[in-house]
């Protein structure tokens, strides 16, 4: 029988609700709660609850407008399970619309699997972007997930009505090429593995953040940066909306990012980088380059760093996080 919170209970409660519901299993397997990641959804309570999958590869999209759902790959490792499908942006009318899994959903919990989007595999393709996460919901939380696509892999936006939403991911791994990590998010990656797939191009952020006074960026604390041999021209970061704000917390960078590192949206025609906060601290490895960095960007002192901390960058509202012992000061590298 399964037990349900009331809702009144569930906000900034998702681990309490989560322990309590009897979780739904997605499988190949004739034993299986669901044969389907989509319909093992569909069948939650509006509270939400846990769905656990088996290894394997599901073929299928995934819509989660629900709040409070977890779900949960049962393998080893996050490459046993894998949600994939193969749309772009031209082929449906929208990069919004491309997504393997969408989640718009508050107090999301993915965990131990491998979201993709395929489409650029296909040699018959047209280029285009092909998303395969799309996080809009807040205090979201992504850990250990395999996040695999080329031009606009992650997006990492606003919620309904523009309202802001904070996510936090946690030893991910994210590859793409173009603007694979984008949108206006307030949000923040531990040790994730940021990786460039071979291309012309390869750029690593393109943040959205419209306004000065909007409550938005991207925190890479402690991250990796990779690339294939056949990625050119990796640049850190371009920005999409004229306030963008990306900031690097010692983060290793074992890529051949240009010189600069960031670069603007359109050289030559926009003039976004004098407004955007683009910074890095304590940056280390081949694509390490203080001293020749794009000028209007920024190279943290000790303090500076300190204001970009995890409980400072989320306003001190750090419940919903998940328990961790592992947290970031100016003094580990």
């Amino acid at each position: 029988m399964r037990v349900l919170v009331p809702s009144a209970l569930l906000a900034g409660c998702f681990f309490i609700s989560a322990a309590y519901a009897q979780p739904v299993s997605v499988s190949h397997a004739g034993n299986a709660d669901y044969h389907s990641v989509q319909r093992a959804v569909d069948a939650l309570p509006a509270e939400g609850g846990n769905v656990r999958i088996a290894p394997g590869i599901y073929r299928e999209k995934v819509k989660i407008s629900k709040s409070g759902i977890h779900i949960e790959g049962t393998g080893r490792k996050p490459e046993d399970t894998v949600i994939v499908y193969g749309d772009g942006a031209l082929n449906v009318g929208g990069t919004a619309r491309s997504a393997t899994l969408d989640a718009a959903g508050d107090d999301l919990r993915l965990e131990n699997l491998t979201i993709q989007n395929d489409y650029a595999l296909n040699p018959a393709n047209p280029p285009s972007q092909a998303v395969a996460l799309s996080v809009t919901g807040d205090r979201d939380v992504v850990t250990r997930v395999r996040l695999l696509g080329a031009q606009d892999t992650l997006f990492a936006g606003k919620g309904p009505n523009g309202r802001m939403s904070r996510q936090y991911f946690s030893n991910c791994y994210i590859e793409g090429h173009v603007d694979f990590i984008f949108g206006n998010a307030k949000a923040w990656f531990r040790q994730c593995e940021l990786h460039g797939i071979a291309n012309q191009a390869v750029i690593y952020t393109a943040q959205s953040k419209a306004a000065p006074d909007e409550d938005s960026g991207y925190v890479f604390d402690h991250c990796r940066l990779t690339a294939d041999p056949a990625a050119g021209y990796i640049a850190l970061g371009r920005p999409w909306r004229p306030y963008a704000t990306v900031v690097f917390l010692a983060a290793k960078i074992d890529a051949p990012v240009i010189a600069k590192g960031w670069r603007e949206w359109t050289p030559g025609k926009t003039d976004t980088l004098r407004t955007s906060y683009y910074a890095e601290y304590r940056s280390f490895g081949v694509g390490a380059n203080p001293s020749a960095r794009e000028p209007h960007s920024h190279q943290m002192t000790d303090r500076e760093a300190a204001r970009w901390s995890l409980s400072v960058f989320f306003g001190g509202a750090t419940d919903w996080l998940p328990s961790e012992p592992y947290r970031w000061t100016t003094k580990q590298r």
